[in-house]
């Protein structure tokens, strides 16, 4: 008769799965911007899962590549995302959320376009490898290099009439600063458990959309 597991072991290689979990996910992250950067299409769709979900009722990996192929073609001649800001939480062991910031560059024509972004990110492991389940994009601004982008509607692409992005809408706290009138009351809420930040913070707010990238 097998000895009863050792509560204390368990604990701790529950702790180091969870430390090599987050490191291969940050590696996930960074392989997603060399692999755009690059155009390796198949190093693009191999980040995600077999059955991810592309839209407009389509899925898999070969959906995927064709429309990373026909978004990278034309929209973009070059690209470059530089990767800043993470936050990783896990949902279980094999399931995990995240932000990442992204500030990008992006050559369009005559036009040099900087962007400023995040993506809420949904994690999954699958026979021991970790895949986007589903990258949602929110953006801040986007503007040509000489033009910064004051004012509203900061997503301003070459050729078609600015609008708004989505950086702040995940996030309730954006707007209720700016619709307070005066300071902040003095009490501070209980901080959020292990775990649980970006979903304390979102509070059940969500933005939809379809889009990968």
């Amino acid at each position: 008769m097998a000895p009863p597991p050792d509560p204390a072991q368990a604990d701790i290689l529950a702790r180091l799965d969870r430390l090599e979990s987050r490191d291969e996910i940050r590696q996930l992250i960074s392989k997603y911007s060399l692999a755009l950067d690059m155009r390796d299409l198949d190093a693009m769709a191999n980040l995600f899962p077999a059955d991810v979900k592309v839209g407009a009722g389509k899925s898999g990996r070969a959906e995927l590549k064709a429309w990373f192929d026909d978004t990278l073609r034309n929209q973009f001649d070059g690209t470059s995302h530089h990767v800043g800001t993470q936050i990783i939480e896990f949902v279980d062991p094999d399931h995990a959320v995240g932000i990442v910031y992204s500030k990008n560059e992006h050559e369009t024509g005559a036009e040099w376009v900087i962007m400023q972004m995040m993506y809420y990110d949904h994690y999954e492991r699958i026979e021991g490898r970790w895949y986007f389940r589903r990258r949602q994009p929110l953006y801040w601004y986007a503007t040509d290099l000489n033009k910064p982008p004051i004012g509203s509607r900061k997503i301003r692409w070459p050729g078609r009439e600015p609008y708004e992005g989505a950086f702040h809408q995940l996030f309730p706290s954006w707007k209720e600063f700016w619709a307070r009138q005066g300071k902040a009351e003095s009490a501070v809420a209980a901080p959020a458990a292990l775990e649980t930040f970006i979903e304390t913070m979102r509070r059940g707010n969500d933005v939809r959309s379809n889009r990968i990238r």
